[in-house]
């Protein structure tokens, strides 16, 4: 299979403009079919390097089952690590301190070193506070002392960032972006969704809850072999504009709600690049919005070049197309792409939104802003969202978002509705 046809970039949109009109939106689909196994853009599986980060704060021995899950979940990860791919465990609390091995440094996984981390990770004990700006920055400080293509961290905690700023933590997240990727994980009762969604944002990884520890073992091993099977170091989305046109945003619509419009690396005037992360056999949607010059009825322009670029090679390439026109039945038709991903995004900040008010005790627009989630749920068909919202708010009426606010909600509750609010389904089209 060649590069060309391994990975695609296909756009979805309305091109058609009413008179005076300036904005096009549209959906860019890419999807690849090649996993690691049979290689990225060099024709092998690109090279990996792993740290993974656990919380033995205090909290973690209440009860012992979240520890000892843990311990289970790392040695399984250790064991989907492929032979010579280097790796470490962090142990983390209010400092990050070295698991395995006992000095900075990966190691490459071999029957050995595997053993000998698994033993070092069964000697883990709970104590202490949470301080996970710290294991970041020694999980990037071990990176940094890699060539790896894929560097790939895994947080766990079962606790709040209570040792350490919020400021703290942002800059030391300024300082990883783009040095590694980071999945973040909460387990138990205690954690913050916002928290583990703000890790996950600035370093292009996935955030989750479990609130049952037993649930950790098959999250890791699933975590660590998407990892071992990514196809492609890092791509990237580069946008050409014309003369006279930008571009507004650019988000990552599926799986999950992504803006990337800050992370925009000047490549010329009129042309940018978004970071894409790494990648397997996968697929994923992103919205892109352009602001045109105003055309006249019957012209044409093309408003953006999206390409798909993996260092200096352009994989893929599609246009995204703007014609004004005086049919209405043409010019109001909206792509069912767009309409979907703009109400899903529109679904995440409701849903964010909603609980951060009810945390601050505005009950008024937590009840607005939760019950319009209700609603963009109930006609997005997203059936999990739904589930978790039912277990915030009594629903009167999914139609019209009519609610009410739960008197008594488990906080583990709120927090999963908060940490799997960018989560996405994909749109049903034909």
């Amino acid at each position: 299979m060649t590069e060309a046809s391994a990975i695609t970039a296909q756009v979805y949109q309305n091109e058609y403009l009413p008179r005076d009109s300036t904005v096009v939106d549209a959906v860019v689909t890419i999807t690849s079919t090649q996993g690691a196994a049979s290689g990225g853009g060099s024709g092998s599986a690109p090279t990996s390097a792993q740290v993974i980060m656990i919380d033995v704060s205090g909290s973690m021995a209440d009860p012992s089952t979240k520890l000892t899950a843990a311990k289970r979940a790392t040695a399984a990860a250790i064991d989907a690590l492929r032979d010579g791919v280097p790796f470490a465990v962090v142990a983390g609390n209010h400092e990050a301190m070295m698991a395995f091995p006992d000095h900075p440094g990966l190691v490459p996984a071999s029957a050995k070193s595997r053993a000998a981390a698994k033993r070092a990770v069964t000697q883990l004990v709970a104590g202490g506070g949470t301080a996970m700006g710290q294991w970041l920055q020694l999980a990037d400080q071990l990176f940094a002392g890699s060539t790896a293509e894929v560097k790939q961290g895994i947080l766990l905690t079962d606790g709040r960032n209570e040792h350490e700023t919020t400021e703290q933590l942002d800059a030391i997240l300024r300082g990883c972006e783009g040095r590694f990727v980071c999945d973040s994980r909460g387990v138990g009762a205690n954690w913050s969704g916002s928290e583990l969604r703000k890790i996950a944002s600035a370093l292009l990884g996935t955030a989750d809850g479990l609130p049952d520890p037993a649930g950790l073992v098959a999250d890791f091993t699933a975590m660590t072999e998407a990892a071992m099977g990514k196809s492609y170091g890092e791509l990237k989305l580069r946008l050409w504009t014309p003369a006279g046109a930008t571009i507004r945003f650019v988000k990552q619509v599926f799986p999950q709600v992504e803006d990337l419009t800050g992370r925009r690396t000047e490549v010329s005037p009129r042309i940018g690049e978004y970071p894409l992360g790494a990648w397997g056999a996968e697929s994923r949607d992103y919205h892109v919005s352009v602001q045109v010059a105003a055309g006249e009825v019957g012209e044409e322009v093309l408003a953006a070049r999206v390409s798909l670029v993996y260092g200096d090679e352009v994989l893929s390439q599609s246009l995204v197309r703007a014609v004004w026109t005086d049919d209405t039945a043409l010019s109001t038709r909206i792509n069912q792409r767009v309409a979907h991903y703009t109400g899903q995004a529109e679904l995440a900040d409701a849903i964010q939104e909603g609980l951060a008010a009810r945390d601050a005790g505005d009950v008024e627009t937590a009840t607005s802003k939760l019950g319009r989630a209700v609603q963009l749920a109930e006609e997005s068909g997203h059936t999990d969202t739904a589930k978790l919202l039912a277990k915030v708010v009594d629903v009167v009426d999914a139609h019209t978002g009519t609610v009410r606010l739960k008197q008594k909600v488990a906080g583990v509750d709120a927090e999963l509705a908060n940490v799997r609010s960018v989560k996405t389904i994909r749109v049903k089209t034909g």
